[in-house]
This record gives structure tokens, C-alpha cells and sequence, in this order.
């Protein structure tokens, strides 16, 4: 009975970290996320932006920033659609309470012509919708760098203003690395008192080396003296955080 209470109070806790059940501070902190962005990458006619958000190890929230993210965009009027592309350890489905298949990796095993049947609606935002990460693959990485996976992007490209795709850690495995090209721009999410500076220098590394465009960092779990922030983040150019860390030492 115990261990099924924990399991609630997980869920319910789950909850209220997600789109419309955040509170007013941790809201206000993706809207600053989300105005960041849309600096970062201005409008140019009605292109589609690609964003991919990752982090260096896992525990970091970048799922959860993922799903708030694409909420706030869709707020704002907004065609989003989230895509959790970590297909080894996939949250999106979970966290949304919805069917985790099919999903990504179906699409790119067995390419069919109507990508509509993969899009699912979120049940929260109309102007929102998600595609799961489907069935786990033996070769996420090699999905994720296929032809298929950009002729995926570009059709749906072209249905939406915004596409978030969630990508699993990059000290872990190269998935995020490899789709890096066809990105307009990629957020590494931290999370306060739990991500190493080491383990944070090597992502930023490998992405530069990779020649993603970094975007910038969401810091996640911010103490709560910090009230102008709240509990769920700071949006920060990465290299003001990577100069901090490396004068610190």
C-alpha cells in the first residue's frame, strides 16, 4: 500500500509540473524561455523552427521543458508539435497520459504516406499535438540520422510554425548530435545542484564540435529564494554559463 501511495503522490506531483497545471512563478519562467526563442530565432515569413532540447546526463527536466515549452508556443497562438525523439527512454507519452504507440520510430521503420495517423492531439492546447516516440528500436541513432527522419521534418514542416523535439542526454548517447544539422537551434537544459560542470563542459563541447546551434540554457530546479525565477527556470546565453563554471575553478 505504501509503494502505491509513493506512485500517486509521483504522478500527482508529475502533474502540476506540466503545462496547465504550473504555478504562476514557473509559468512566467517558460514564457521568458519562450520569449528568448522567438529573440533568438526571429520570424522569417512562415518557416517552420525546428528546435531540439537536450541535456548532458539525464534527470535535468528536458522533457519536462520540452512539453512546457511547446504548451507556452501553443499559447500564443501557435501550430506546435512536440516530438519525443529519445526513443531509448522515452517520458513524453507518460507525462502526457497518452498511448505511447505508435509513434517516431514506427513512422521511420515503415515510411507511409499519411503522417496524420501518428499525430496525436495533447487533450490540452487545439493548436497543439505530439507524435510518441512509438516502439523502442534497436538503432535510435541511426533513425534519427536518416533520410527518412528529414523527409519526415520537412512534410510536417510545412503543417506547423513550431516543432520541439525532445532528444535524449548527449554525454549518454549521440541521437542529439546527429540530428543536430537539420535543427535551427538546440537548448541544453541543467538542473541546479544536480548537473556537474564536467558533465556540462563535455556536452557544450561535443555540440560545438558537432556544430549544432546552441540556443541557450534553461536552468531547472532553481531554490526558491531566487523569486524571480521560481522553481522551474533561467534562460541564459550558454556561454555566459560556461565562462562562469570555468572561472569558478
Amino acid at each position: 500500500m505504501a509503494k502505491k501511495n509513493e506512485k500517486i503522490q509521483s504522478i500527482e506531483q508529475q502533474r502540476r509540473t506540466l503545462h496547465k497545471n504550473l504555478n504562476f512563478t514557473a509559468s512566467e519562467a517558460y514564457k521568458l524561455l519562450r520569449t528568448n526563442i522567438m529573440f533568438a530565432l526571429p520570424s522569417e515569413g512562415s518557416r517552420c523552427r525546428i528546435i531540439g532540447v537536450t541535456s548532458s546526463i539525464r534527470g535535468e527536466g528536458k522533457s519536462t521543458t520540452s512539453i512546457n515549452l511547446s504548451y507556452t508556443l501553443a499559447e500564443m497562438g501557435k501550430r506546435v508539435l512536440l516530438i519525443d525523439g529519445d526513443m531509448r527512454l522515452p517520458s513524453v507519452a507518460s507525462k502526457m497520459e497518452m498511448p505511447g504507440t505508435p509513434g517516431l520510430s514506427n513512422i521511420l521503420v515503415s515510411p507511409s504516406g499519411d503522417l496524420g495517423m501518428f499525430v496525436k492531439p495533447s487533450g490540452v492546447n487545439e493548436n497543439w499535438r505530439i507524435i510518441t516516440a512509438g516502439d523502442l528500436p534497436p538503432n535510435p541513432s541511426e533513425l534519427l540520422a536518416s533520410k527518412q527522419m528529414q523527409v519526415v521534418l520537412r512534410v510536417l514542416s510545412t503543417k506547423f510554425d513550431f516543432i520541439i523535439v525532445d532528444l535524449p542526454p548527449v554525454n549518454i548517447v549521440s541521437d542529439a548530435l546527429v540530428l543536430s544539422p537539420v535543427l535551427d537551434g538546440i537548448i541544453v537544459v541543467v538542473r541546479e545542484n544536480y548537473t556537474e560542470r564536467k558533465e556540462f563542459r563535455s556536452c557544450i563541447r561535443s555540440l560545438t564540435l558537432a556544430d549544432a546551434k546552441i540556443l541557450g540554457i534553461q536552468l531547472n530546479d532553481v531554490k526558491e529564494e531566487h523569486k524571480r525565477y521560481g522553481k522551474y527556470g533561467k534562460y541564459g546565453k550558454y556561454y555566459k554559463y560556461y565562462q562562469s563554471d570555468t572561472d569558478a575553478e
